[in-house]
């Protein structure tokens, strides 16, 4: 597909991406884009590709995914990935598909091309609406960031530009749900007074187990949390379960961040319940690494994960059974996973930390997190649009 601007402007051409060489420079393009912004993290190129490649991401097993790149006169100007989810399809049967990995210069030719070659891709697979941005899916980085674009995002979050926004809205996108992302430091005083007296109700019952993940039984501790999650998480908006190829390689791919007193689970009478996790935040380690590992990228990382020269973390999943939401017994949980990791990272080190994300409208868990003090310091926006 080709558009041709007026008064002799170089043409656009929106490429498919159908070979190693376009995916290497559709995973590049945010270098160009973000050069003069100090607050982008260059993501890690081997990563990047794991993540893309379908013999490697088992997302692939249940989607069809197309990537695309704007090019004017031969210089990528933008980027932009359709997908089209059995599984969400499933799940919501909404006939709702979805785009990801945005990123283009201040070019409203550019992001209409690039839109409505997703849009178009998608309608032709029998989607009434679009849905984003998800890269690849709900379960990975989630949204457009709208607010907070003064600080570096943390570990699988995104970042933006002020300008994205206006651009996706003025394409006919409104706004499905925001996103918000919460700071805290490392408070001297921990819960409030009325939390700590629920917790404490919690971890006075004698069939009340609070441990942490075993390094031993690592795989099948990963498994009950992300059990756990899949139940927590099953009736919130957009959720689209992890199967257990995405489980054992979410796993893997975790097993060189977790550390097994930064996880904390709850059994009740022997039953696994509740569980919360924070990770190390790893763009802290690898910001000055330009996305390269070799030749010395692997030696600085390594280093920075095993003296803990990282000192800011991400709380990115905490999960009640849903049997218990609703309860006293669930705010107990989730008051004490909190403070005990919070008690933990303190203990290590950590001056900080993230806890992203959650939906704007789950007022219970919002007035959990917020008790103790954090605040929202990001916001990010899923937008849709109908397809007719």
């Amino acid at each position: 597909m080709e558009t041709t601007s007026g008064s002799g402007a170089p043409s656009l051409q929106i490429k498919r991406v159908r070979n190693r060489q376009d995916m290497d420079r559709f995973i590049r393009l945010p270098w160009s884009i973000y050069a003069d912004d100090p607050n982008w993290i260059p993501p890690l190129i081997m990563e990047r590709r794991d993540h893309l490649n379908p013999q490697k991401n088992p997302f692939f097993d249940h989607a069809e995914v197309a990537f695309w790149l704007a090019l004017k006169e031969g210089r990528a100007v933008g980027r932009i990935s359709a997908q089209v989810d059995q599984m969400a399809l499933n799940k919501h049967q909404d006939a709702t598909g979805f785009f990801g990995f945005l990123e283009a210069e201040d070019d409203g030719e550019v992001f209409h091309a690039l839109m409505r070659q997703a849009e178009n891709w998608l309608k032709a697979r029998g989607m009434k609406r679009i849905r984003g941005p998800f890269s690849l899916s709900i379960n990975d980085e989630a949204g457009m960031l709208v607010d907070g674009f003064d600080t570096p995002p943390s570990l699988m979050m995104g970042h933006g530009y002020p300008y994205y926004a206006t651009q996706v809205e003025g394409q006919g996108y409104d706004k499905a749900k925001d996103l918000m992302a919460y700071k805290f430091d490392f408070f001297e005083d921990g819960l409030s007074k009325s939390s700590r007296a629920l917790a404490d109700r919690l971890t006075s019952r004698p069939n009340v187990t609070i441990r942490m993940l075993r390094k031993a039984q690592f795989f099948e501790d990963v498994t009950i949390v992300l059990d756990i999650f899949n139940d927590a998480w099953s009736d919130n908006w957009g959720f689209v379960p992890l199967t257990a190829a995405e489980i054992e390689k979410t796993a893997k791919d975790l097993k060189p961040l977790i550390q097994p007193n930064c996880v904390r689970i709850i059994e009740l009478e022997g039953e696994p319940v509740a569980f919360a996790l924070t990770l190390p935040n790893l763009n802290e380690a690898i910001a000055d690494l330009n996305g390269r590992l070799l030749p010395f990228g692997w030696a600085k990382l390594l280093y920075r994960l095993k003296f803990n020269r990282i000192r800011s973390l991400r709380l990115p999943l905490l999960g009640i059974r849903q049997k218990f939401h609703g309860s006293w017994l669930g705010a107990a949980m989730a008051f004490t996973l909190i403070d005990a990791l919070h008690q933990e990272n303190k203990r290590i080190g950590m001056h900080s930390g993230e806890l992203s994300w959650v939906l704007e409208d789950n007022t219970g868990m919002r007035k959990i997190i917020e008790s103790p003090g954090c605040r929202i310091y990001k916001t990010y926006r899923v937008y849709e649009k109908a397809l007719t």
